[in-house]
């Protein structure tokens, strides 16, 4: 017997495959493993994608579902740049909203945080401080982060 294994089933009206082009094009090493077809025409039914080493698979399954805040794909990452590159790629024609969320043009939900977040609200004495400065963002700035976290602890 095979062990089990989980993927997570994001559903959307029509625009899978534009969604998975889009979202592999912009992590290094994603890909988009299969695309399934409709029976008897050229559009996409299901798309299955790996990205950041997690496996997705993409339903269009017509207006009944919409995507919400409810899920999101968290990305953490190191630098303000790639906040910045993937804040920018993710959010066109999409919506900001606080504390490092945002909805892209498919109605995805993503977060993009720095990688030291964890460790910053992990930490009692630098939890509060950062929770407070992050709070009044819309996109995480990892420098005003730090320089919370450094006054917690001076």
């Amino acid at each position: 017997m095979t062990a089990p294994t989980a993927t997570t089933c994001l559903w959307y009206d029509d625009t899978a495959e534009e969604a998975a082009m889009l979202y592999t094009s912009l992590f290094e090493d994603a890909r988009i493993l299969n695309i399934t077809r409709q029976v008897g025409g050229d559009k996409a039914f299901i798309v299955e994608m790996e990205l950041l080493g997690q496996r997705y698979t993409m339903m269009n399954g017509g207006p009944r579902y919409k995507l919400s805040p409810a899920v999101s794909i968290q990305v953490y990452v190191e630098t303000q740049e790639e906040i910045d590159r993937l804040w920018t790629a993710l959010g066109e024609g999409g919506e900001e909203m606080r504390c490092g969320w945002l909805a892209d043009r498919f109605g995805l939900s993503w977060q993009i945080l720095p990688k030291a977040l964890s460790q910053w609200m992990s930490d009692p004495k630098t939890a509060p401080a950062v929770g407070a400065a992050f709070l009044q963002m819309v996109k995480f700035d990892i420098a005003t982060l730090q320089r919370a976290a450094d006054g917690a602890t001076a």
